[in-house]
């Protein structure tokens, strides 16, 4: 990052004290500050406040402590009582349980709900809409006499008679197996909602940025979308959980004795009601103030990114304190890239030479919107391509188009003669199926207007993830390289940085770093610097100036007419989906032969 100096002013000698404050008596002086006694504002109200809360506090465990119906004695007699911890054991399972089943389907449903086929996508909602419409007394109910409808569960080949597993089902299905299953299918129902709210919720952005790295749908959502998703997912999740404990108590018409039924059945013996209701109701207190300290933790890991900086638990703010006092240890330094490594080619040894890009004949209309009309562009392998244009005149629509996160209605693009989206047989196309779309793009990288960093990975694991997953690479040599190109781009020491962390001209430097790591044939630019403060632009088109010379074909749609005049090969001007001109930089910007041309330049230059 450019830094200007900063002039500081040159120390001299305090001045005097005028005259007016050395002559007036009853002036004090500056030093004298130092012995005055500061007296702390006060705040009555805050201060009464606090005086309720602890008259409330005081009134209520008086009442509760020296009532003697309370029956703290029985209360005590019962609360480690075997039947009773039996009886929370069983809760306790059947809440793991159910709770791990139920957002377990939850999230297949909610991945189903989201998914491309229709089909999919209604038998999905069919299920949610079913299981959240039952009552879950009445879903037990209708599990556990599933025997009357059928006798037998049999799985097998249908309308063949071939079978693999019969059995009957009263005997299949205990009272615990049901309470499960009913369980289950309600609690995945609303796990579903939640999972697909958290979905939703991800930036449509970081879909693009997966995709654009070639990662598969299932990696996506792992890897990407999931992660993100749990900020969302985990406050309305444990709440669901947390019911879940609860309402276990609804197995009790199962004649199953979980906690509360065993409570049930202990104070209808001795007619000691409150005790024992206080026995279930401080069990279920313990249980959830555990699952709340649970949750409490998810979310500070999945939180990673977010902040700057993160919130401190107090065991760790406990041993900070504790370690002030202490020698802070010597730092280890950043392991530096080999130069001498033979194990694993570096970055400039495995870089692959830029492709020829061609577009023939493409159009692409959304709606009744044509956004490209018939484009025709050739880049030449290693060239620098700078697209220019009003908004609005498709010049982002053609960099998604070459990357194929666009689908062109007409019209072909390849790469080196390969097609993109398409396999040539003779004088057929193929289409490609998504899973081979993928693979090729990795040879197309793409740097987005808005970063699109994955903001729960550090800048080492943006850069490492499609490395891996796409190009087969050992993590090993995945970080070997992505720390040479942090290096390239400036940014050795910030690898474990989350991106949160960086400064808007350090995101967009990863970003760069994170397409090259794929060691594309082709880069795309899509306006790299209109999200960034006029002083990160300079350090961006550096390290684009850089790539420029490096041999890579780049497509750089920009608003930098300077920086186009420098680096471009070709430049293009485009309006309203098509190619006015295209030419040498010092052709266009200096004799613009379409008048439209000349007048936009007018207007920029």
């Amino acid at each position: 990052m450019n830094t200007s100096a900063i002039a500081l002013p040159v120390p001299g000698p305090r001045p005097a004290p005028t005259t007016e404050l050395a002559t007036d008596p009853g002036a004090e002086r500056p030093t004298d500050y130092a012995r005055l006694r500061i007296v702390p504002a006060r705040y009555p109200w805050r201060s009464a406040g606090t005086l309720f809360a602890l008259a409330v506090i005081a009134g209520v465990a008086h009442s509760v402590l020296t009532n003697p119906r309370w029956g703290w004695d029985v209360f005590a007699q019962w609360f480690f009582d075997e039947a009773v911890l039996v009886g929370l054991a069983r809760t306790l399972l059947l809440t793991g349980v159910a709770g791990f089943l139920g957002f377990s389907l939850g999230t297949l449903l909610a991945l189903a709900r989201v998914s491309r086929s229709p089909l999919l996508s209604g038998l999905s909602f069919s299920y949610v809409w079913l299981f959240r419409s039952i009552p879950p007394l009445v879903l037990l109910l209708l599990i556990n006499n599933l025997g009357y409808l059928y006798e037998t569960i049999t799985i097998g080949v249908p309308l063949t008679g071939w079978t693999w597993f019969s059995y009957p089902t009263t005997q299949l299905l205990s009272p615990f197996a049901a309470a499960v299953i009913g369980l289950t299918l309600n609690q995945s129902a609303y796990a579903a909602e939640i999972i697909r709210g958290g979905i939703l919720s991800v930036d449509a952005g970081q879909l693009e940025a997966a995709a654009a790295l070639g990662l598969s749908r299932p990696r996506q959502a792992r890897r990407i979308v999931l992660p993100q998703a749990m900020r969302a997912i985990l406050p309305s999740g444990f709440n669901a959980v947390i019911g879940l404990a609860k309402g276990t108590s609804v197995v009790y018409i199962l004649a199953l004795p979980e906690l509360f039924y065993t409570i049930q059945i202990v104070y209808r013996r001795n007619l000691e009601v409150i005790p024992l209701l206080m026995v279930a109701t401080v069990w279920y207190l313990v249980v959830l103030t555990v699952l709340s300290l649970l949750q409490r933790r998810i979310e500070r890991h999945y939180s990673r990114g977010v902040l700057r900086e993160q919130p401190r638990s107090f065991f760790q703010r406990l041993k900070r304190e504790r370690a002030v006092a202490a020698p802070a240890p010597a730092e280890a330094p950043v392991p530096a890239v080999r130069a001498d490594r033979t194990s694993a080619p570096t970055w400039a040894e495995r870089h692959v030479r830029g492709g020829e890009v061609s577009v023939q004949g493409v159009s692409k209309s959304y709606g009744s919107l044509r956004v490209l009309d018939d484009v025709c562009l050739t880049a030449p392998a290693g060239s620098v391509t700078v697209i220019l244009g009003p908004s609005g005149s498709g010049k982002s629509t053609l960099l998604r188009s070459i990357n194929h996160l666009e689908r062109v209605d007409s019209g072909f693009i390849s790469v080196d003669g390969e097609l993109i989206g398409y396999r040539r047989q003779g004088d057929l196309l193929y289409e490609l199926a998504e899973r081979e779309v993928l693979q090729r793009r990795a040879d197309v990288g793409m740097v987005f207007q808005n970063f699109n960093l994955f903001p729960h990975l550090t800048v080492l694991e943006n850069l490492i993830e499609a490395p891996m997953a796409v190009r087969g690479l050992p993590r090993d040599e995945a970080e070997g390289l992505a720390r040479e190109l942090l290096v390239r781009v400036g940014l050795a020491d910030k690898a474990g940085a989350f991106p949160r962390q960086l400064s808007g001209g350090q995101q967009q430097r990863v970003a760069i770093a994170r397409a090259l790591a794929l060691k594309p044939k082709v880069l795309l630019f899509d306006e790299p610097t209109s999200a960034l403060d006029p002083e990160l632009v300079g350090e961006v088109l550096d390290v684009i100036k850089e790539l420029a010379r490096s041999g890579t074909t780049l497509l750089i749609v920009t608003h930098e007419i300077g920086f186009a005049r420098e680096v471009a090969d070709t430049v293009v001007f485009m309006e309203h989906g098509r190619i006015l001109e295209s030419g040498a930089p010092e052709q266009l910007f200096t004799a613009p032969r379409h008048s439209r041309t000349a007048a936009f330049l007018d207007k920029v230059l």
